[in-house]
């Protein structure tokens, strides 16, 4: 290989030494000594080719957005070694492209503070808005708070603090803190209002404890009363009603033993009405038999025979006396039918019979019977003259009257 045919960027001598053509220059890079010239060249060309690796990969990093501090070093550490590599290629070219660089590093360290101060103030915004979260939970009415609720809520503005403080953008010292101090003051205030509203309603449970434990006691001294203590079981109950609340776990134990206190006293009342309910069985029986002597007046319409029936079914079930309590309504009810029925047909009767009401109707058939009397013969008087007019006037007239005279029973 002569020197005019070696590669346009370099050329070996006949020594072996290597040299770098840089536009109308050139200087050594090197010996290859034991190789061929193209093995020389080949040699240097990797070296080359290595730097320009390196360049493209910073200008991908550039073009992705890497820290612009580290562009900068990285471009001022590759423009030593280009201007000064051993290596056998366009170095030239290799400059230009690092002092392109060196011009976007201005852009991109422009572009990035500005991305840096928006996420700085994104940043203060959003802890901003835990720290109001919280604070807004801090002022929160102790008696009205939902505890769990507001705690657990609490604890997910906690996350999303340390969440943001690891991976969102670094703050200023100054605002980093003040905003801490408001977040960890409401944390405070919260769990202050929390120990205070739970150390006093520990104390007005212990309070309402201690008044039904007083309840309970009277209510199980009621036991000896049986029946006799249910009315002061019933006022004690109402007390209880009133006496608060001592916590679920408590309220339900102590209602427990209230409840089988009044349970011993029902229980003996259940006991007596069993008892009266079988000596009230023979009563039913009676009653019942009463009811079928009676029932049979639904269908009778002269009232003086219904009452005088009425009166001594009536007069006998008072006699028979008291029926089981689940009896009560169901033939007190089918009595109370016969008896309506009763009262209706007296009160249709003295409807009838009333002397007024009587003399009333009768000189209203008298009237009506001699209007339709002069009527009928008015129409007859149309009929022979001939005269329509007359005729349907007296039709009209004489069809009336017969309704009324029908309405008052003529």
């Amino acid at each position: 290989m002569t020197e005019s045919d070696q590669q346009p960027w370099g050329r070996v001598d006949e020594t072996g030494t290597v040299f770098v053509r840089i536009g109308d220059a050139e200087r050594e890079v090197g010996q290859y000594p034991d190789g061929t010239p193209e093995e020389a060249l080949a040699y240097f060309e990797r070296k080359y080719a290595d730097l320009a690796g390196q360049v493209g990969l910073l200008e991908q990093r550039a073009r992705r957005g890497a820290p612009a501090a580290d562009v900068a070093k990285a471009v001022a550490a590759l423009q030593t070694a280009v201007s000064d590599a051993h290596a056998v290629g366009d170095l030239a070219s290799l400059s230009t492209r690092l002092e392109a660089l060196s011009g976007t590093v201005g852009e991109l360290t422009e572009q990035q503070q500005a991305e840096a101060k928006a996420a700085v103030a994104e940043g203060i915004r959003t802890r901003t808005a835990i720290v109001e979260a919280a604070e807004a939970l801090a002022a929160q009415d102790p008696a009205k708070t939902q505890w769990k609720q507001t705690g657990a809520r609490l604890d997910e503005l906690f996350t999303e603090w340390q969440r943001h403080q690891q991976d969102g953008p670094r703050l200023p010292k100054g605002e980093a803190n003040t905003l801490w101090k408001r977040f960890r003051t409401a944390r405070t205030t919260i769990e202050q209002h929390r120990r205070a509203f739970f150390a006093e309603l520990d104390t007005a449970h212990r309070d309402v404890r201690s008044r039904k434990q007083r309840l309970i006691e009277r209510a199980e001294a009621l036991a000896p009363r049986g029946i006799d203590g249910i009315a002061e079981y019933r006022s004690l109950l109402d007390e209880w009603k009133q006496a608060g609340r001592a916590g679920k776990k408590q309220d339900d134990a102590l209602w427990a033993r209230f409840k089988a206190a009044g349970d011993v006293l029902f229980q003996a009342k259940a006991e007596i009405d069993a008892q009266a309910d079988i000596e009230y069985q023979a009563n039913l029986d009676v009653k019942l038999a009463l009811l079928e002597e009676a029932e049979p007046l639904l269908s009778e319409r002269d009232h003086a025979r219904a009452r005088t029936k009425l009166v001594d079914v009536q007069r006998r079930w008072d006699e028979a006396g008291r029926v089981p309590r689940d009896q009560v309504r169901q033939v007190e009810d089918r009595l109370r039918k016969v008896e309506n029925h009763v009262r209706a047909l007296e009160a249709e009767h003295w409807d009838r019979e009333d002397p007024e009401k009587k003399a009333r109707s009768e000189g209203m058939l008298g009237q009506l019977n001699d209007a339709i009397e002069k009527l009928e013969s008015e129409l007859a008087e149309a009929r022979e003259a001939g005269d329509a007019k007359a005729i349907a006037a007296a039709e009209e007239a004489l069809e009336a009257r017969r309704a009324w005279l029908k309405a008052v029973g003529g």
